[in-house]
């Protein structure tokens, strides 16, 4: 008999519970992102600090002993006693939805306006110690999985008007699936803040390798522009504007590349808005309409409009806001839903566009001329995208010869290999689950899009093969809804050409269809690099590392194969390998900073010799890229 439900049956969270209870909700995730989550709320307090006027300095220490120290020079959290009978620290780190952005006058501007930050850490932490230095003395409360082993307790002095906080938390392992912090994810973000908050110097150690690095730009918006594209030709210098409206603070920073891809990063009280929301399309009407205004008043146009794409291909743009009262769509704070940051965005971008070009002819003129150019050959690319969409069609005759499609109309079952070459084609054609399993073979390495026009990508055979195959087409013409295969799985050799192979691909994927990537569709398959035979047993290692250790577990004199590539394996090799979902390890492709995404991308497959020698230099020793 089923249990009754009834109001026993209804659980009350009580607090810090529910986050313990469902940190997922909270933070995003508990994996390594969700651990990075907990940073971002820690040190999001500080920055609001620096928004405020109120601190100057941000000290980030990753401890020997794996914990995270954050320590700055603002006001310090109030240690007096809330009308609860509590000290109003503690009310801070321990109750959700408390905390003084719900109250405009200790800040009128911050990021953490969902209330859940510092105290969702403390809950998700096995110890989280606490300093507060105000009123000349230092104020000290201790947590473990947020709950105080004690009252703030006073332990010791500082100088006369020495203020600040400091939040060490030791994340909790029975949470997280890992609890090493990642020195390269903190500086990235750190490096962020820097340039949206010129005010301040940041400090990022970590005190487990002896590394350290330090962060201060005066210039802001226009140095953070000059570092995106610093691996680019910019084809003039940064335009860069600011305007207050009301209690919007509005800040923009522009620039123009050779190239054809667009770059427009959004921040909303310096969190990265990655998908966007109304103050990103404000931005882009007032672009379009500007650069329209400047082209048909100088005789460069005559009846027809440029459109959006043509004016953003090659801009990189930043748009940073500051807002009283942000509404974010989700907890993760990705989309901004204000509707009136739109017209405000619009109308100060238009205005200081248009006196910008009447200022800068020369500059202006460039502008134009490199959006006229890109119309001309959206003209050209449209008549490739609609041959594509027309050979997209779902049916035989409209699907790639090469394509060995699979017989299950059930889509969440569904997979498309990516296979190099007919011969490893030919053996995952032998190999695969016909039910489930697709196979489509590229002839050669497929084109570096990074350096090609628009027009050439979409005239490429193989390019065309694969958008046909994958069924939800590019660009404007892209529908999730047409996706014919569930995972799209990039398998290539282990060795360094099939490496090549697989960053060519993600390439197109991230630059042409980068909404794949955001939907968890796109994986790659990890192809053994040998195959050891000992004492009866089969064991296939992906790397030389793992070789190594692998030949120190087995006694005696094993057989060790080492394969060149997938098409030499047999077919039962490849399914049991790489194909067979028991067996079997795909990596999911995910973009977690898009700004460091395009730096990536731009560096390895651009133009621009120097930047790429110089990352190979300093990254040579390490084996796989993780972006």
């Amino acid at each position: 008999m089923a249990e009754e439900y009834s109001a026993k049956s209804i659980k009350v969270l009580e607090g810090l519970e529910a986050v313990r209870k469902r940190p997922a909700m909270y933070i995003g995730s508990t994996s390594k992102e969700g651990l990075h989550h907990c940073f971002y709320e820690v040190v999001d307090n500080s920055i609001d600090e620096v928004q405020g006027g109120f601190a100057t300095l941000i000290e980030v220490t990753i401890n020997q002993d794996g914990s995270l120290t954050v320590v700055d020079n603002g006001r310090g959290i109030p240690v007096d006693k809330h009308e609860s009978g509590k000290s109003a620290l503690e009310i801070v780190m321990t109750k959700l939805h408390a905390g003084g952005k719900f109250e405009s006058k200790a800040y009128q501007i911050s990021g953490g306006l969902h209330g859940v930050g510092v105290s969702c850490v403390n809950a998700l932490s096995k110890k989280l110690i606490v300093q507060v230095k105000r009123d000349g003395k230092i104020h000290e409360q201790t947590y473990k999985i947020g709950v105080p082993q004690g009252p703030v307790r006073v332990t010791g002095s500082v100088k006369d008007g020495e203020t600040g906080t400091s939040v060490t938390f030791y994340p909790d392992d029975e949470i997280f699936s890992t609890v090493n912090f990642d020195f390269s994810v903190i500086v990235n973000r750190v490096r962020e803040l820097a340039f949206l908050n010129p005010g301040a110097k940041i400090i990022v150690k970590d005190d487990r390798e002896g590394k350290k690095e330090e962060f201060h730009y005066e210039g802001g918006l226009t140095e953070f522009v000059k570092w995106i594209n610093r691996s680019k030709s910019p084809i003039h210098k940064p335009i860069y504007f600011k305007k207050q409206t009301d209690s919007t603070i509005i800040e923009v920073g522009v620039q123009y590349v050779d190239g054809y891809q667009e770059n427009i990063f959004g921040f909303v009280n310096t969190i990265n808005t990655v998908e966007g929301g109304t103050h990103i399309s404000g931005f882009k009407t007032a672009l379009t309409r500007a650069i329209n205004d400047y082209a048909t008043k100088k005789g460069m146009l005559k009846n027809e409009k440029l459109t959006g794409d043509d004016v953003r291909e090659g801009l990189t743009a930043i748009v940073s806001i500051r807002i009283k009262d942000p509404q974010f769509e989700g907890q993760t704070k990705t989309k901004l839903g204000n509707s009136e940051v739109k017209g405000y965005v619009d109308s100060v971008s238009s205005i200081a566009l248009t006196e910008f070009f009447e200022e800068n002819p020369d500059i202006a003129s460039k502008i134009a001329n490199k959006c006229v150019s890109a119309a001309k050959a959206r003209e050209a690319a449209r008549k490739a995208r609609d041959l594509v969409r027309r050979k997209s069609v779902v049916g035989f005759s409209g699907l790639p010869g090469k394509l060995a499609d699979c017989s299950s109309k059930k889509f969440e079952s569904t997979e498309l290999y990516i296979v190099e070459g007919d011969s490893a084609g030919g053996s995952a054609k032998m190999a695969r689950d016909k039910e489930f399993q697709a196979i489509l073979p590229l002839k050669g390495k497929p084109l570096n899009v990074e350096k090609a026009m628009p027009v050439k990508v979409l005239g490429n055979d193989e390019i065309v093969n694969l958008i046909t195959a994958i069924g939800a087409g590019i660009k404007e013409n892209f529908d999730i809804k047409k996706l014919r295969y569930n995972k799209i799985i990039i398998m290539s050799d282990a060795d360094v050409d099939g490496q090549h192979i697989r960053t060519l691909l993600l390439t197109f994927f991230y630059r042409y269809v980068p909404e794949l990537i955001d939907n968890g569709n796109i994986y790659v398959a990890m192809s053994p690099l040998y195959r050891i035979r000992g004492k009866g047993k089969i064991h296939y290692v992906y790397s030389d590392e793992e070789l190594e250790k692998t030949l120190k577990k087995i006694e005696g004199n094993p057989d060790v194969q080492r394969f060149k590539g997938l098409g030499e394996m047999n077919p039962e090799q490849l399914w049991e390998t790489t194909m067979d979902p028991k067996t079997r390890i795909l990596k999911k492709v995910t973009v977690d900073d898009a700004v460091r995404a395009d730096e990536v991308f731009t560096m390895l497959m651009g133009d621009a010799v120097g930047p790429r020698r110089k990352f190979i230099e300093v990254n040579a020793n390490i084996a796989e890229l993780d972006i």
